[in-house]
């Protein structure tokens, strides 16, 4: 029997999961600077800020400094950071050559790098700085680092948060709580899952059918089998109230995004994916009021999904307790700070 567990009872230390509220004050510039100039969403989300009417939800708000970084061993970063960047130096965006650099300038900041490896100690220097940030998918190239992440975040108390835009799309987002609907028994989500030899398998790209998968379903995931073929990947999971959710996740087809959704009252198939800017208007809700709209908890328990089910496909398929891959993740932490004289707090 799988017994329940709470996946931040496993981690140690940590007392807290709130962040200071300190409202910005409307009549001033909230200056919004980006780490990561090597995705589509940083002309995308700058042109919606810089662009913005004065009623706007985004008004008061602009990017106004941008740290192109990049990794090497990955052409689809190397290879876009020199035109993203001459992109927003037409936007008005003064480029820098480092963080420190980055940080004299903003309030704020987006942290856009497609490599999640590189997300920690790009992020150590914000959270020391107490800058509140917004962190693109994937939020680390690691359970490990993600769960260091949010437990730095914790400590210095400094608000973040993370989010696939489809977590916002009104067609997914507006299924939950649908009096049409009703009650959420299941949840059977889809995404493109191109693979990235960096990464753990769904951290790429499988990210945004985990996201509406949660979206739908909640927290609570408690263990999770894997499928895995050249083409497809299939992630049954259980959830610790008897409710099964599953994830497919597709190479070839069609380039869709979705879920059906097996309610009390009905079945229905959710909507796709909504543009970027429903997501773009909640982090500039959270830049004001610093209350993030997405727990830690739900999404280190969604990279916990994804991880333990790479260890599925390790073991040919076997059922995986999300509580395993966290514990180790941990133990993981503790080695790597031991290793470096550091201590886990």
């Amino acid at each position: 029997m799988i017994r329940h567990f709470s996946l931040f009872a496993l981690l140690a230390g940590w007392t807290t999961l709130s962040f200071c509220s300190t409202v910005a004050r409307a009549d001033e510039l909230l200056r919004i600077g980006i780490i990561g100039c090597d995705t589509s969403h940083v002309p995308v989300f700058t042109k919606v800020f810089n662009n913005a009417k004065a009623e706007s939800e985004f008004a008061g708000m602009r990017v106004v400094a941008a740290y192109p970084g990049g990794s090497d061993d990955i052409p689809d970063s190397i290879g876009r950071v020199a035109g993203y960047s001459d992109e927003l130096r037409g936007l008005g965006v003064e480029i820098v050559d480092s963080i420190p650099a980055l940080l004299q300038r903003v309030d704020v900041v987006l942290v856009e790098s497609i490599d999640g490896r590189k997300h920690l100690e790009q992020i150590r220097p914000v959270i020391e700085a107490g800058k509140p940030l917004f962190i693109d998918k994937p939020v680390a190239g690691t359970l490990a680092d993600a769960i260091e992440i949010f437990r730095l975040a914790a400590e210095k108390q400094v608000p973040c948060f993370s989010s696939s835009s489809l977590r916002f799309s009104p067609g997914i987002a507006g299924m939950v709580g649908d009096p049409k609907v009703g009650d959420i028994l299941g949840v059977d989500a889809f995404s493109p899952c191109s693979l990235e030899p960096h990464h753990p398998d769904l951290f790429w790209y499988g990210v945004h059918g985990v996201e509406i998968l949660f979206t739908l379903m909640g927290p609570g995931c408690q263990s999770v089998s894997r499928t895995h073929t050249n083409d497809t990947d299939e992630v049954v999971g259980v959830w610790k109230d008897g409710r099964v959710g599953t994830f497919r996740g597709m190479r070839n087809g069609p380039h869709s995004y979705g879920a059906m959704v097996y309610g009390s009252k009905a079945i229905l198939p959710s909507g796709g994916f909504g543009g970027y800017e429903p997501l773009v208007v909640e982090i500039a809700k959270f830049f004001r009021t610093r209350k993030p709209p997405v727990s830690a908890e739900t999404t280190l328990e969604m990279f916990a999904f994804m991880e333990a089910a790479d260890e599925s496909k390790r073991q040919g398929g076997k059922p995986i307790a999300l509580a395993e891959v966290v514990a180790a993740a941990k133990q993981a932490t503790a080695h790597a700070q031991s290793a470096t004289g550091a201590t886990t707090k």
